[in-house]
């Protein structure tokens, strides 16, 4: 029997996809979302990627444009880097 409680998934879920969401939701464009947040296009796009890890001072900078707290942005990042770290050593969900 599977426990209902325990969300354990074999994929990991990047914050650059929560980022895509809060800008769709905004009708925003990446150039939009980088000129608010004070990056290059290609920095959030790098981003987004996962090709650069979400820092801290890119959690403030979040938090004030889209709303969601830094906090939010620096879990989903150390989430995302835990489940990634599981999946390339086998761990099972």
């Amino acid at each position: 029997m599977t426990d209902l409680n325990t969300f354990n998934p074999d994929w990991a879920s990047p914050p650059g996809d929560s980022i895509l969401d809060a800008i769709e939701a905004q009708g925003w464009t990446l150039a939009d979302l980088a000129q608010r947040l004070g990056y290059s296009t290609k920095y959030v796009n790098r981003l987004i990627k996962t090709q650069v890890p979400l820092s801290d001072a890119a959690a403030i900078r979040l938090q004030r444009v889209l709303g969601n707290p830094a906090k939010f942005w620096c879990m989903r990042e150390t989430q995302y880097r835990a489940q990634v770290a599981k999946i390339a050593i086998g761990v099972s969900p």
